[in-house]
């Protein structure tokens, strides 16, 4: 039993990168994807029926408070399916380190952004530009017309961490 843990470990640590990514790239989270991590976190806890119980209460509970905020536009529905998601993986103690680590990443996440303020405003990357090049001219550009925070990176880097914490 311990191998499926490991694995399913391994596959959301894998879909939260790819996340992270498409989260930048298109500021939308997939329903599946967030369907599979959810899928992927009762699997790591199938030894544990109490676990999974818990787990499962742990995340209503955080829809619930996430929904509000959402409702009230201070968040975005995709970060709100993708934490709620995690923490169906995760005991109490591991949904409490998810939201720990992803406010820390998020507030640098946010730093970053203010930071962009004072960044000078690039041309139009040229073709054969790296991909840094054309991640920061994209998002400098996304920045002046006040578009949301990737918050998707940070969810992912609390999913990353929390899931190398609990061990696979």
């Amino acid at each position: 039993m311990n191998w499926i843990a490991s694995t399913a470990s391994i596959l959301e640590i894998l879909l939260l990168l790819y996340v992270a990514t498409i989260d930048v790239a298109t500021r939308v989270i997939r329903n599946k994807i967030c369907l599979v991590l959810a899928l992927l976190g009762i699997a790591g806890q199938l030894a544990s029926p109490m676990q999974v119980a818990e787990s499962l209460m742990a995340a209503a509970i955080l829809f619930l408070l996430l929904f509000v905020l959402y409702a009230r536009g201070g968040i975005g529905g995709g970060d709100v399916k993708l934490l709620t998601a995690l923490a169906i993986g995760f005991p109490l103690t591991g949904v409490i380190e998810l939201l720990t680590v992803t406010g820390l990443t998020g507030g640098v996440l946010a730093l970053v952004h203010l930071m962009m303020r004072h960044l000078p405003y690039p041309n139009l990357a040229p073709a054969g530009s790296s991909m840094a090049r054309r991640v920061y001219a994209i998002e400098r550009w996304r920045h002046l017309r006040r578009a949301p925070l990737p918050y998707g990176v940070a969810i992912a880097c609390g999913g990353i961490w929390t899931i190398f914490s609990k061990g696979f």
